[in-house]
This record gives structure tokens, sequence and C-alpha cells, in this order.
């Protein structure tokens, strides 16, 4: 090797470093630290202990947001509705369009794998991703042939059924024509936390979150369901969130038991004046609600039962 090609090799190399070190005279920023629950993520073809790097700060979906994911619960040792949840991330990456690469049968066979690696009864989240590693022309357009994935399983301990406090949100939930409402994607989710950042500013767990027309849709993170005179109520999918896996069972099942269940829509008014409400959603399953702005609601039957017929199910 020439002296000259040492020499400008050993000149990049120092460059490099300059640029990496820290500036004098700057600090670098306090991060705080996070603890993270026992985690494992299979990765480019094995398995990786904690929460190994997937992106860098050029990555398309770090930047900006091109991912869709999807959350299956292991608990007391069963995995309920695992079968929907892997089929909707291959729904949400052809919704988004990226590339579904893994089929469902190759999910399915690394859940079960991943989830040897922890007790038989942990309470688990079990999150399938897909996402786009680069853009095309280096600006919004992503690439689909980019598409990269991975599945993330780790420790969740379930929420306990202790009742949840919700108010009205300001922000509203975007339309299927200026959002993309029909995948599990997560450049949907900062207006949801921002949601629940600002009614937890004012005392609240959580919020009711409405459409553009003012018609409610969703919980911050979750769907909702009433109660009034005996009948049950939910928001009917209209093209502003997602048909969630865990409220399509509850449904279900309380219909099974031949209780009523109407979709329709409804009104902050119709909640404000319920009997009861109550919450579906994977990550929790079935929580009551037990105030209202300020008003005190009671977990109710019809909440009591779908969470009994949603364990049965489960377990069943």
């Amino acid at each position: 090797m020439s002296q000259d090609l040492l020499e400008t090799r050993s000149a990049g190399r120092d460059a490099v470093a300059a640029a990496s070190a820290p500036r004098a005279g700057i600090a670098a920023p306090a991060v705080a630290p996070v603890n993270y629950s026992a985690t494992w993520t299979f990765f480019e073809g094995d398995w990786h202990d904690g929460n190994v790097p997937i992106m860098g700060p050029r990555t398309h979906a770090a930047w900006l947001g091109s991912m869709v994911f999807d959350g299956a619960r292991a608990f007391e040792g069963v995995t309920p509705d695992l079968d929907q949840h892997i089929a909707r991330v291959n729904w949400s990456a052809t919704n988004f369009k990226l590339k579904p690469l893994i089929d469902a049968a190759t999910w399915h066979g690394l859940v079960q794998d991943g989830l040897k690696r922890f007790d038989a009864n942990a309470e688990l989240y079990v999150r399938p991703m897909y996402w786009a590693q680069n853009g095309s022309g280096g600006g919004v357009l992503f690439d689909p042939d980019t598409t990269n994935w991975c599945l993330c399983i780790y420790e969740a301990p379930m929420p306990k059924p202790t009742g949840l406090s919700i108010t009205l949100s300001p922000f509203r939930k975007p339309g299927a024509d200026c959002a993309v409402i029909d995948a599990k994607a997560g450049c949907l989710y900062p207006n949801n936390s921002r949601a629940m950042i600002e009614a937890q500013s004012r005392g609240f767990a959580n919020c009711l979150m409405r459409d553009m027309l003012g018609n409610i849709a969703e919980l911050g993170n979750s769907n909702v369901f009433m109660a009034k005179d005996g009948v049950v109520y939910t928001p009917a999918p209209n093209g502003t969130f997602l048909n969630g896996v865990t409220r399509r069972r509850v449904i279900s099942l309380l219909r099974g038991d031949g209780i009523e269940v109407v979709e329709t829509t409804l009104r902050y008014e119709d909640f404000a004046t319920a009997d009861e409400i109550f919450a579906s959603g994977n990550f929790a399953k079935v929580q009551p609600i037990t105030r209202i702005d300020d008003r005190t609601l009671q977990p109710g039957p019809f909440y009591a039962r779908a969470r009994k017929l949603y364990w049965e199910f489960a377990h069943g």
C-alpha cells in the first residue's frame, strides 16, 4: 500500500474521531437512564437479549415514522387471539405500502420460540414489527424494497382492574383521508399520547377522543364501551380508529351470552349519562371506568360479565 494512501486513510480516521468527539465547551446533554424490563428480540436471524439497536439516525422509520406493529399478549400461560394479531401486522404492512415479508406460520413459530425464554406464567407483550430502512431520493418517500422486520417480546405486567378516570380530550382523531388509519402504524400514536398527557395534566388517567365530526371514537389507548338501560353501546368503526382485536372479541362474547351490543354513533353526552363505562384493549384487556369528569361510576355488571367471559375464552 502506498504511503499516500496510508496517509489519506489515517487522515480520514482522524477526521471521523474529531467529528464524534465532544466539542470543547459544549457539554453533552443529560439523558435519563431507561431500565427496560426483561426483553428478547429476534432480529436479523437470531435472538438478542435486551433492547437491541435496530435503527440509526438515517433509518427512514426512525426519522419519518414508516413503521407498523402489532401487540399480542401472553399471560397465565395463554396467548389469546395471537393468530389475529399476526394477521393484522401483515395487513398493516400491506396497507402502509411496506412489504409483509414474514408469513403467519413463521411469525407463530418465532413467538413460540421466544416465549420459551421467559417463565411459563410471565406477563408479556408480543410485538411483531415492519419498517422502512431507506428513503427514496433522500426525502419523505420511503422505499418498500428496504422493508425490515423484527419480533420483540418483553415483560409487561397486566394492569390491575382498579378503575380509570376519564375526561374529554381537546385533541381529535384524523380520518382515513388524512392518516393511515387502516394500519396499526406507529406514526398514529403520538397524537394519542399527547391527548393522554394533556388529560393526565388535569388529573385523569385517560380520555375520550372525538373524530373530526365530534363523535366519540375511542380512548387514548383503547376502545370504549358504555351501557344504558340494559344495552351495551360502542362507537361504530368509521375509519377514524382501529376496530381492535380485543374489541371484536368482547362484542362477540357478549352477544354470544345473550347481551345486546349496538355499534353506533355516540357523543360525549352519551358517555356522561351512561350507567357504566368500560374499556377494551390488548394491553389491559377489559378495564372499568370509575369516573368521567366529576361523576363517579361503579364497575357495572356488563363490565364484570365482559371481563369474566374474556378470561374464560382466553383459557378455553
